[in-house]
Parts: C-alpha cells; sequence; structure tokens
C-alpha cells in the first residue's frame, strides 16, 4: 500500500458560494481521497485531504482552480500526519 499523507488547505478568494466544497467533496471522491472540507467564517475554504502522495498532491492542484465560478487568490498548504480520515465530506 501506498504512504498516506495529509494536507490541511486554506483556499482564500471568492471561493464561498460558488460551488467550492461540493466540487472539492465530488473531485476528491473521484481521486479515493479521504477528508472534507468547509466555509469558514472569515471567508476561506478550509479543507484536509488524506490518500497517496500522488492523489493528495492532485487535490491540493486542484484548489488553486477550484469550481468554475470560483476565483482563488491563495492557498496556504500544511503537511501532517494522517490521522484515519475515512471517506469525504462536506462539513457545514
Amino acid at each position: 500500500m501506498t504512504d498516506r499523507t495529509r494536507a490541511h488547505v486554506f483556499v482564500s478568494g471568492k471561493v464561498q458560494g460558488v460551488y467550492f466544497r461540493a466540487t472539492t467533496r465530488d473531485t476528491a471522491r473521484e481521486h479515493g481521497v479521504d477528508g472534507w472540507v468547509k466555509n469558514r467564517d472569515d471567508g476561506r475554504v478550509e479543507a484536509v485531504f488524506e490518500g497517496s502522495e500522488d492523489t493528495v498532491e492532485q487535490m491540493v492542484d486542484f484548489c488553486h482552480d477550484g469550481s468554475a465560478a470560483a476565483r482563488v487568490d491563495d492557498v496556504e498548504v500544511s503537511y501532517e500526519s494522517p490521522q484515519g480520515e475515512d471517506g469525504f465530506r462536506a462539513r457545514w
């Protein structure tokens, strides 16, 4: 089995109300990545991706574009030890 990694991501820009969470959730599920995504009170979107290094990097790359209506200004990423996320969900 491929080593798992975990990326904790904060995305800034026009990323709320533009289907960013739903698109992130669907894309993560397509790639077999575990974790979650949610809107923050400060206007950013926060996400955690767990999976193989390749699939997690694909999700981090995705965050630089986001959904079709999004405008991404900045993506902050930190890497952490996996915490056993199972499945991918949008948090409210």
